[in-house]
């Protein structure tokens, strides 16, 4: 069994419920879960934010953050996951921001992903720093890594 798919089946069998807000991975993860069958059980919806006026906007990200730490960070992928999860009203909620390449952002290096994942008690950061691959590489690779982590943290939930 793949790990998504686990993933669907294990928040199945527990009632949970999955939104997303994505920036450089531009909805995949919500559509790597959507492929699923019975992934609408679980996934509730998502955000793209693709534009950093969307993430203050429509989830709240707070302003002070991105002038301080800019969108490329722990802090930016913090608070989007963490305010997806209170908007959605969701048991978790996954954030995906960095930079995908192929130039620097923000004094960040192409490949340098931040993403998180907010339950209803706590907010978990995960940093990557995706060498020596191409922008879709980047994007496909960080979201495996998240269902991956998803999963280790939904079990948690279940002890």
């Amino acid at each position: 069994m793949k790990p998504v798919e686990e993933l669907v089946q294990q928040c199945t069998k527990q009632g949970f419920t999955i939104a997303s807000c994505e920036s450089l991975t531009a909805g995949l993860f919500s559509a790597t879960i959507a492929s699923v069958p019975g992934a609408s059980r679980v996934l509730k919806g998502g955000f793209v934010t693709y534009w950093t006026e969307i993430k203050e906007k429509v989830v709240h990200v707070e302003p002070s953050i991105v002038e301080e730490y800019g969108v490329v960070s722990g802090p930016c992928a913090q608070s989007m996951a963490r305010h997806t999860q209170q908007i959605m009203d969701v048991d978790f909620a996954i954030s995906f921001t960095g930079n995908a390449g192929p130039s620097t952002m923000e004094g960040k290096p192409a490949g340098c992903v931040y993403c998180a994942i907010a339950t209803r008690a706590n907010t978990y950061l995960f940093p990557f720093q995706c060498d020596r691959m191409d922008r879709n590489e980047v994007r496909i690779y960080v979201v495996e890594q998240m269902i991956n982590n998803l999963l280790v943290q939904v079990k948690k939930e279940c002890e």
